[in-house]
């Protein structure tokens, strides 16, 4: 434990330097706000720019606040995954390429700690981060739109969010203890956007999966999902990261001797 605290202390300031702390919520919260008002003032910014004919009338179909909110989900489901997965597709293979690990290594280190202190603090930055993009884009929402969800509702929604983006995270780093820094990325963005393809190809059949998980929790905004398959996908989550942080661990052991001098 005292191994795991002092890592994870070493994190916290690595990221302060980096200015994840600053950036990475920054992007959350910066689509957060630009959703919202991008829809409610799109009329009049098609009315201004459009360069429509006269006479024509251009209607938009009215949203609410749970099409907002599904409407920002699919912005980090693209640009948010993407800004995570460089984030922190350096976080175990770039200090065994800057030499930084070397000072590591040749201690009795735990890397079962070293690798759960990174895992920690960047599925707190993640989902931290997440969670105030939503929250921007509720103080909008809650003024702007009619058909808000209900409180408790978006408590569920956010929470099965953050197991999904904690699996994101769990990758990334996974795919960091294993490859180098680029082939991290691009096995990390490789593997969720094939997830991707698959479950928007078969998802039907494919119904207890990490990749559901955005789908369950938008419904929670709509309606409710069956339940049986909301746990089925959150078990299934839960070990597929499970096995990837054991997987992790290994890879960091495995890969100290190719730390640079």
């Amino acid at each position: 434990m005292s191994q795991f605290s002092l890592f994870l202390g070493k994190e916290w300031r690595e990221q302060a330097r980096s200015f994840k702390l600053v950036w990475v919520p920054l992007v959350f919260i910066f689509f957060g706000v630009l959703e919202p008002l991008t829809y409610h003032f799109l009329p009049q910014i098609l009315d201004s720019v459009g360069n429509l004919p006269e006479g024509s009338d251009f209607t938009l179909p009215e949203m609410t606040g749970a099409d907002v909110y599904a409407s920002l989900t699919g912005q980090y489901q693209t640009i948010g995954l993407l800004v995570l997965v460089l984030a922190f597709m350096g976080s175990l293979s770039g200090e065994r390429k800057s030499g930084t690990g070397t000072l590591l290594y040749v201690r009795p280190i735990s890397y079962a700690a070293y690798y759960m202190s990174k895992w920690t603090a960047a599925v707190l930055l993640a989902v931290v981060s997440l969670w105030l993009g939503y929250g921007m884009a509720a103080t909008y929402i809650v003024q702007l739109y009619d058909h808000v969800p209900a409180f408790s509702d978006m408590v569920l929604f956010l929470l099965v969010l953050a197991v999904w983006i904690g699996f994101v995270v769990t990758l990334t780093l996974t795919a960091s203890s294993a490859l180098p820094t680029g082939g991290a990325a691009g096995a990390a963005l490789g593997i969720l956007f094939i997830g991707m393809m698959i479950d928007s190809l078969v998802g039907t059949y494919w119904t207890w999966s990490p990749w559901k998980l955005q789908a369950y929790g938008l419904a929670f905004l709509t309606g409710s999902p069956d339940s049986g398959d909301l746990a089925g996908a959150l078990v299934m989550t839960a070990v597929l990261a499970a096995l990837l942080v054991l997987f992790g661990i290994l890879q960091a052991r495995r890969n100290a001797a190719k730390a640079k001098v």
